[in-house]
């Protein structure tokens, strides 16, 4: 991580404070003096602010059920945040492993290790999302071979990667994929002649969502190391 960011994370100290005492020669990494606040560091570094070694704050992992018209991002705009429902401190130090759009529920990662949330959304980690999604027309039969085999998007030059469709109802069905491109979902379901009107995410990974709406709670242990034995 940066290492203003290091030390706000080991400290109390506002980003301009900490950018401050970095370019002012009061911040060393493994010995040596530091002046560039965007250097990057690693928490097994050996960091020194004014004689004490710093030492970051334990990470948090959060497993939230996002409700419809809130926006995963840490302000509100015209929808509020989903961060409102998070009554922790330091908030504004969180990020979101993959976000939904204001009118899609369900499963939602927040964390402040942005190593871990790499490795949920980078593809080359192949972690499995599944989506219940409603759709405006019945579902055609040769859906579920056409997204196995890839399909081309609406301005993208390679195929998706291969998807799993289980037919829920002729207009429910359950999607599970591993990648996260912009609004894919509804545009895959566009590029084969249907809308969809409901999107609910309902597992990412090993997680599967097992809490109510608008509420949240830390994952265990085993959920976190899940995601780190991903590559």
């Amino acid at each position: 991580m940066r290492l203003d960011k290091f030390v706000c994370k080991s400290t109390e100290l506002t980003k301009s404070e900490a950018t401050s005492l970095i370019n002012k020669g009061h911040v060393s990494v493994n010995g040596a003096l530091i002046l560039n606040e965007k250097e990057q560091v690693h928490e097994n570094n050996t960091i020194i602010l004014n004689g004490s070694r710093l030492k970051t704050r334990d990470f948090r992992y959060i497993v939230m059920h996002k409700p419809a018209d809130t926006i995963c991002s840490n302000v509100d705009e015209y929808y509020p945040s989903l961060f409102q429902y998070l009554d922790i401190e330091k908030v504004s130090e969180l990020h979101i492993a993959g976000r939904l759009d204001a009118d899609t529920t369900g499963l939602v990662l927040i964390t402040d290790d942005g190593r871990w949330s790499y490795n949920i959304t980078t593809p080359l980690s192949h972690c499995y999302k599944t989506y219940r999604v409603g759709l405006s027309y019945a579902i055609r039969e040769d859906v579920a071979c056409k997204f196995k085999q890839g399909i081309k998007l609406q301005g993208e030059d390679k195929l998706t990667l291969p998807a799993l469709l289980e037919v829920v109802s002729e207009k429910e069905v359950l999607l599970t994929l591993s990648e996260g491109k912009y609004h894919q979902v509804k545009r895959m379901f566009s590029a084969v002649g249907n809308r969809v009107i409901s999107l609910h995410r309902e597992q990412i990974g090993e997680i599967t969502l097992d809490i109510e709406v608008g509420k949240w709670r830390y994952l265990t242990d085993a959920e976190i190391k899940s995601f780190k034995k991903l590559n």
